[in-house]
């Protein structure tokens, strides 16, 4: 399914107010990662509290063990920081990458912000090496923001 045709999906997701925020997130996680080929692990983390770390929130893929990721950190601590896009074409080519699984090859980390304020992000990590585009980005941008609105 293209990103265009997954726009309308993610929308319905999240515009299904009778569903909790955590339902609605797990909802999309499902559909990237159904719908994308090579989308393995789609999950969201968000600022846990006022501490200086990410907590997983929603996901679809494998169990990880990676719940809670201090800032600075990993792929997804370094976007907590940098507030920054982060693609990792090749994951063991990263000294700072926490390995969920032998199988991934590449992540893509993008920040969620609103009013401004990096509150989270959207975590993907896929089996096939160097998959990801700028059409990646712009569609996890894209997702974010709509998220962004039922967080706000």
């Amino acid at each position: 399914m293209t990103f265009e045709a997954l726009k309308p999906e993610v929308s319905k997701i999240l515009d299904s107010s009778n569903l909790s925020v955590e339902h609605r997130l797990e909802e999309v996680c499902t559909l990237l990662k159904d719908n994308v080929a090579y989308y393995d692990w789609v999950g969201f983390y968000f600022k846990n509290g006022d501490k200086n770390e990410l907590k997983l929130s929603s996901y679809a893929g494998a169990p990880t063990d990676h719940t809670i990721i201090p800032f600075g950190k990993g792929i997804c601590g370094q976007v907590a920081v940098s507030n920054q896009n982060f693609v990792v074409p090749d994951v063991a080519a990263q000294d700072n990458y926490i390995a969920c699984s032998i199988t991934v090859k590449a992540e893509i980390v993008v920040p969620l912000f609103v009013n401004g304020e990096n509150i989270g992000q959207i975590d993907i990590d896929s089996n096939t090496p160097d998959p990801f585009t700028e059409a990646d980005e712009r569609f996890l941008e894209w997702v974010n923001e709509q998220v962004a609105a039922i967080l706000a």
